[in-house]
């Protein structure tokens, strides 16, 4: 799986005006939740999805962790996976409901809604 990390408020930017559906997963690499929910997140195949996948480290890169919530008018957590769609988050989900397969169901659905 290719993962872009987000690490400055201009792709953060970039992310919301580009108006195409696109995952961002919030990480804590010192939360073994967090490390967990991550090791499901990049056990899928490149076929399982066909939009960008994002990470913010929010150790690393509070500002910008903090940013995305503010951004997307979301409340922090994580680990966390928002879907993202003209600069709104059509879907969040936090912790243990990160589930990789019901994911993919979900931004595979919101891509035949979009088709349409």
């Amino acid at each position: 799986m290719n993962w872009i990390t987000l690490t400055s408020e201009k792709e953060v930017q970039e992310l919301s005006n580009s108006g195409e559906l696109s995952l961002i997963y919030k990480h804590s690499p010192r939360c073994m939740t967090s490390l967990m929910a991550f090791r499901n997140m990049k056990s899928g195949s490149e076929n399982d999805y066909t939009i960008p996948f994002y990470m913010v480290d929010v150790i690393q890169n509070r500002d910008i962790s903090r940013l995305v919530a503010e951004k997307f008018n979301i409340r922090h957590e994580s680990p966390q996976v928002l879907i993202i769609k003209d600069g709104k988050c059509i879907f969040d989900t936090s912790h243990e409901s990160i589930v990789l397969k019901d994911i993919v169901s979900k931004i595979n659905s919101f891509d035949k809604e979009l088709s349409n």
